[in-house]
């Protein structure tokens, strides 16, 4: 099994611990977006107590890469994501995270 596989299945496994439905190919495409970072350990993971951490998903992922206007919006939405994981969990994978972004804002045409 490929590394890429690897992932896949670890993301797939970790959604199921949070009872959260899965588009398996949306997924795909997502964690293909996020490119080399999903095999780096620090890289992988959004770290939700850094504030600049997620100052990075909100403007790199979510206003150049979906083109998101800068909106209170966002910033809601991410914290709605980090509660879907729960602020304890060490494991808010960055495929994952934006996998629910893309969701919560119905991007994903962006990833066909």
């Amino acid at each position: 099994m490929s590394k890429f596989q690897e992932a896949l299945e670890t993301y797939t496994n970790e959604f199921g611990k949070l009872n959260v439905d899965v588009d398996a190919d949306l997924l795909k495409a997502v964690t293909k977006a996020c490119g080399p970072a999903i095999y780096n350990p620090d890289a992988s993971k959004v770290s939700s107590s850094d504030q600049a951490e997620l100052d990075r998903v909100k403007n790199n992922f979510l206003i150049k890469k979906l083109g998101l206007k800068d909106s209170a919006e966002l910033d809601n939405a991410i914290a709605g994501v980090v509660e879907t994981f729960g602020s304890s969990n060490r494991n808010k994978y960055r495929a994952m995270f934006y996998y629910l972004l893309v969701k919560k804002f119905g991007k994903e045409s962006m990833f066909n």
